[in-house]
C-alpha cells in the first residue's frame, strides 16, 4: 500500500470518527457506588465533635509533655511530635472553621435575586 493511500485511509477514519463523537454529559446524580457509604461515615466521624475532643486532648497532652516533660529520649519526643500533628490534622476543619470557612463555594449558582460582588479595579 503507497503512503497516499494509507495517508488517505488514515484520514478517512479519523473524519469517521469524528462524526460518529457523541458528547459526554455530566451527572450530578449519585452513582450508588459501594465504598460511597463508608467513606461518608469516615468523614462524618474525623470531621464531628468528638474528633475535635480527641484533637484537642491530644494538642494538650503532647505539648504538655513537651513543654514540662523534663529529659525526654528522642523517641518519645518524636512520639510526641507525632501526636501533636495528629491532633492538628484532625482538628484542621475545627480550625478552618474558627476563621469563618465552611468550605468551597465553587459552582454554586446564585439565585435570581442575589448580584455578583463588584469588583474594583486596580489603579
Amino acid at each position: 500500500m503507497s503512503s497516499k493511500k494509507a495517508l488517505t485511509l488514515l484520514l478517512g477514519l479519523a473524519a469517521a470518527s469524528l462524526v460518529m463523537i457523541e458528547p459526554a454529559l455530566a451527572s450530578s446524580g449519585g452513582g450508588g457506588l459501594p465504598w460511597e457509604g463508608p467513606l461518608e461515615q469516615i468523614q462524618e466521624s474525623i470531621t464531628g465533635p468528638v474528633a475535635g475532643a480527641i484533637a484537642l486532648a491530644a494538642v494538650a497532652i503532647a505539648g504538655g509533655m513537651l513543654i514540662f516533660g523534663g529529659e525526654l529520649n528522642d523517641f518519645a519526643r518524636r512520639l510526641c511530635y507525632i501526636v501533636l500533628v495528629a491532633g492538628i490534622l484532625l482538628g484542621a476543619t475545627q480550625i478552618v472553621g474558627l476563621f469563618g470557612s465552611s468550605g468551597s463555594s465553587i459552582g454554586v449558582p446564585l439565585k435570581a435575586h442575589e448580584q455578583a460582588p463588584a469588583v474594583a479595579p486596580h489603579g
